[in-house]
């Protein structure tokens, strides 16, 4: 992962239970994450290393790795962070994983085999798993998962859109558990360079016109009009959350068409 993303460990727990889920087919009781950093000549730190214990009582450290690009020392890199690691915590057995999310095809090798030395790892190229697979998942974090995944010719930026309307949608006027799916959607979306794509198509959707918004109809039933009293309320809701999720009075004011007195006065009546 990019080693400047900083994510709460809440939400690394939640990633790996997701990943280890629908990626490499485990089932995760607990998950706990394990701080690395590891000096001789140059500092290094591995990607994630999280003391685990699956549903069966299995307890062991699971280091995961995501490559971005083809490295012709990829194998010895992680030997490298497997003999750390081990050092750091002997007491446990180690399971490695290689992500690669790059764009050209895999072509890294899956470990070393030599006359003094037989070391492999787990491998999942993620241009084998079609995006479809976690977008139709009813599940949140799926969606999330799904930019790692090969697009097959798709959009990105009408992936990327659909993820996060489905989010929103998913979410209603849970606004924390939004914006927690959005830090995991960019810190993972930097791992195939869609950083910006995610925030251009969130700056979008908070520009849309009121009754385009994913949002307009929450905390109510979709579709359904109950006079102009109702009407309000869903107009107070959407500049509340599009307030929430840092939209600026400029953006609120092009997407719902009120003033900015207006805006104030219902930010006002929403505090007391």
């Amino acid at each position: 992962m990019a080693k400047t993303d900083i994510i709460s460990k809440d939400i690394i727990k939640r990633l790996i239970k997701d990943i280890s889920h629908y990626i490499f087919g485990l089932d995760l009781a607990q998950v706990e994450v394990l701080e690395t950093q590891f000096q001789r000549v140059e500092e290094r730190r591995a990607d994630i290393v999280v003391k685990v214990a699956e549903a069966s009582g299995r307890v062991y450290l699971l280091h995961i790795e995501i490559q971005s690009y083809n490295a012709s020392d990829i194998s010895w890199r992680m030997l490298r962070y497997l003999s750390d690691v081990a050092l750091q915590w002997p007491d446990y057995e180690i399971e490695q994983y290689l992500i690669y999310v790059g764009k050209r095809s895999f072509s890294m090798a899956e470990g070393i085999v030599n006359k003094h030395l037989d070391y492999r790892y787990h491998v999942v190229d993620m241009h084998q798993i079609d995006c479809q697979y976690f977008l139709s998942q009813d599940n949140p974090d799926a969606l999330v998962l799904a930019i790692l995944c090969d697009f097959k010719g798709r959009n990105k930026h009408e992936v990327v859109r659909h993820i996060i309307g489905e989010l929103k949608r998913y979410y209603a006027d849970n606004e924390k558990g939004f914006r927690d799916s959005i830090s995991m959607l960019e810190v993972l979306s930097a791992n195939r360079d869609l950083k910006d794509v995610i925030r251009k198509e969130e700056k979008n959707m908070l520009s849309m016109r009121l009754d385009e918004l994913p949002s307009y109809d929450i905390g109510f039933e979709k579709g359904v009009e109950k006079g102009i009293e109702k009407g309000i309320e869903k107009e107070r809701t959407i500049v509340v959350n599009l307030y929430k999720a840092g939209a600026d009075m400029a953006l609120i004011s092009q997407g719902t068409g009120l003033s900015a007195k207006e805006i104030k006065d219902i930010l006002s009546k929403q505090a007391d």
